[in-house]
């Protein structure tokens, strides 16, 4: 199709937005504002680096310092209001956000309190409440006097717990979503296939760390947000320590797990390998991990809830003649390393279709000797798809 002079007409310029096309996050907006209707909010205050960025697509490491802090606004009707510092609105300004409200931060007299408050004061009816998240997995990043300040500052308007409205909006993915996390989750799939080239008996566990972070960023991953894992004769004492200079031995089991980023989505998944031959303890730990993986994999299906699939897990351990772990069993996934739910004996979430979750058994081997399995999945209407990569039924042996 032609113009009147015989040209072509120029296509339509695309609307800027980043990481994803404005669309999806005129969607999440949209899912929120429902929510807050629901709710009977007037407005969201967002104030962390995954709420932001869930809204937004404003994704930066400079969330590392705490010198400043960030706002957005969502109003109960239209789009929402960035209130951030200076430094920010270059960046913001490549979102679909069109509107930026800046302040030369940092100001110890007034970090963005009148700001802010006069944003929430021009968008909220008196009387009118604003929600902010409050609750378990929620954190307010602003300093606790100038929230006491701009809760002064926008009277008779008030805060209230929004927790809710943002977890259930965000605990279940988009298709767009999904893809990030299943690309974070090839990335450490492909890092963890390298693991025999630099593991071994001798080497330090803090050589394998970086090496495994090197492995990780040579596959793909923007940054490498979380690694942890631990070493020892037939399995380990914590998941969670830093590694030290003690060299592998033989006899050995060796796990590492990583919280990968890629896009500002996090895959979170372990491996575990045997230094030389297996223990016959560690390779039954093993084979009951996997098996109590398995059986989780065959129940799970929308509509359970995150207690019941830990009794799932729970159960078929003790059938295997181990001793699950205390704690809980496995949690949602995406823009933060852990998010709601956790699969728990205390958590009646109901599972819904479009979650991604993980499942993390763990057994106890002896006294202070634990062992852990973890794969990450997302949960469809049939049952789950598995995004890392189904680790091996039997514990992999690294021998050389």
């Amino acid at each position: 199709m032609t113009g009147p002079n015989g040209q072509r007409p120029m296509p339509p310029m695309a609307e800027r937005s980043l990481i994803f096309p404005a669309a999806e996050y005129r969607r999440r907006a949209a899912a929120l504002q429902g929510e807050m209707a629901g709710a009977g909010l007037d407005a969201l205050l967002l104030t962390t680096a995954p709420d932001i960025f869930y809204l937004t697509g404003f994704l930066t490491r400079f969330w590392e310092s705490p010198a400043r802090p960030w706002f957005v606004v969502l109003p109960a009707r239209g789009a929402p209001v960035a209130v951030i510092p200076a430094i920010g609105a270059e960046l913001m300004g490549r979102t679909w956000v069109s509107e930026i409200r800046t302040w030369p931060a940092p100001d110890p007299a007034d970090d963005g309190v009148t700001l802010l408050a006069d944003t929430l004061c021009a968008l909220v009816p008196a009387g009118g409440a604003i929600g902010l998240p409050m609750g378990p997995e929620t954190h307010l990043r602003m300093p606790l006097a100038d929230h006491a300040r701009v809760g002064q500052r926008i009277a008779p308007r008030r805060f209230a717990d929004a927790t809710a409205v943002v977890h259930r909006v965000r605990e279940v993915k988009s298709e767009a979503e999904i893809d990030k996390i299943r690309a974070a989750c090839g990335v450490a799939d492909r890092a963890f296939d390298r693991v025999p080239d630099f593991a071994r008996a001798g080497r330090p566990l803090a050589e394998v760390f970086r090496d495994f972070q090197i492995a990780l960023l040579q596959e793909g991953a923007d940054w490498v947000s979380y690694v942890a894992g631990g070493a020892g004769p037939s399995g380990y004492g914590d998941v969670i320590s830093p590694a030290d200079s003690r060299p592998l031995a033989p006899g050995d089991v060796l796990m590492l797990d990583t919280g990968a980023v890629r896009d500002g989505y996090f895959c979170d998944f372990d491996r575990n390998f045997a230094i030389g031959r297996a223990g016959a303890g560690a390779r039954r730990a093993h084979a009951a991990l996997y098996d109590a993986t398995d059986r989780a994999l065959a129940a799970l299906r929308p509509g359970m809830t995150a207690r019941e699939v830990h009794r799932v897990m729970a159960e078929a351990l003790t059938r295997a003649g181990v001793t699950p772990a205390a704690g809980r069993f496995g949690h949602g996934l995406g823009l933060a390393l852990t998010e709601w739910p956790s699969l728990s004996e205390a958590d009646d979430t109901v599972l819904r279709a479009g979650m991604v979750l993980t499942l993390e058994p763990g057994v106890e081997i002896a006294p202070g000797r634990i062992m852990v399995h973890e794969e990450n999945l997302v949960l469809r209407a049939s049952g789950p798809e598995l995004l890392s990569a189904r680790a091996p039924a039997d514990l992999p042996e690294i021998d050389r």
